[in-house]
């Protein structure tokens, strides 16, 4: 079963997006970019309120759109994250001449870093492996530019398809984000990642309109438990 992850703004949006039926929630500022980042005194209050109420529903927040090699203030802003109680910090990795070095040096971090690849200009299965090989929990592969293009419209499926096994046979969980909506279902199930995130699929008119849990509700229903259902 692939679990839905839901991107939220705020703790309104966190326990709508739990209630609705998430099973991963994601602290994350829209209007700060692919990635932005939530205030860490936010993240760690919203963790908490959360955590009373879900105490094992996984939570991850995001350090921010940062160049693959800010080392220093990448390695500052995740260790202040996960010192706020996250399951998982999530940082961009984007590809690249610093990008090797930048997944080396988040292994070494005494956080637990997810590292997203950024798609945008496909996939590099070595940088994949060279994760793998790095000991992290898992790989999401996500876009950093929202044109209206969807991961599947940066990446080559095969490619795509040969890396998750590669996360696979290291035990390592694979998450897929990345624009994607009802159009992209049957590639989701598909490739039938562990983790499946989403903005703008769950928000009213937009990523940075308000999260809208019925939405939440339809998405959870669709990848949990009614294959051949067809949404609007």
């Amino acid at each position: 079963m692939t679990a839905l992850l839901a991107s939220v703004r705020s703790a309104e949006e966190a326990f709508d997006a739990a209630e609705a039926g998430a099973e991963l929630i994601d602290l994350k500022e829209p209007h700060g970019g692919a990635l932005g980042r939530v205030a860490t005194h936010k993240v760690a209050r919203i963790t908490r309120e959360l955590r009373a109420r879900y105490p094992v529903k996984p939570i991850s927040a995001t350090i921010g759109d940062m160049p693959a090699d800010a080392f220093d203030e990448m390695a500052a802003r995740v260790i202040e994250i996960g010192d706020a109680g996250v399951d998982y910090v999530k940082v961009g990795v984007t590809a690249g001449p610093h990008a090797r070095a930048c997944l080396t040096h988040l292994a070494g971090l005494p956080a637990p870093v997810l590292p997203v690849l950024l798609c945008d200009g496909g996939i590099d299965p070595q940088l994949v492996e060279h994760a793998m090989n790095l000991g992290f929990a898992g790989l999401v592969f996500d876009t950093a530019v929202k044109d209206g293009r969807t991961l599947f419209d940066c990446v080559d499926e095969a490619t795509l398809a040969a890396c998750i096994d590669t996360i696979r046979a290291k035990g390592a969980m694979v998450g897929i984000a990345g624009s994607l909506g009802w159009a992209q279902l049957d590639k989701i199930r598909a490739h039938a990642p562990d983790v499946a995130g989403f903005r703008t699929a769950l928000c009213e008119s937009g990523r940075t309109t308000r999260l809208d849990p019925q939405r939440v509700a339809q998405w959870a229903d669709a990848l949990h438990r009614h294959p051949q259902a067809q949404y609007a």
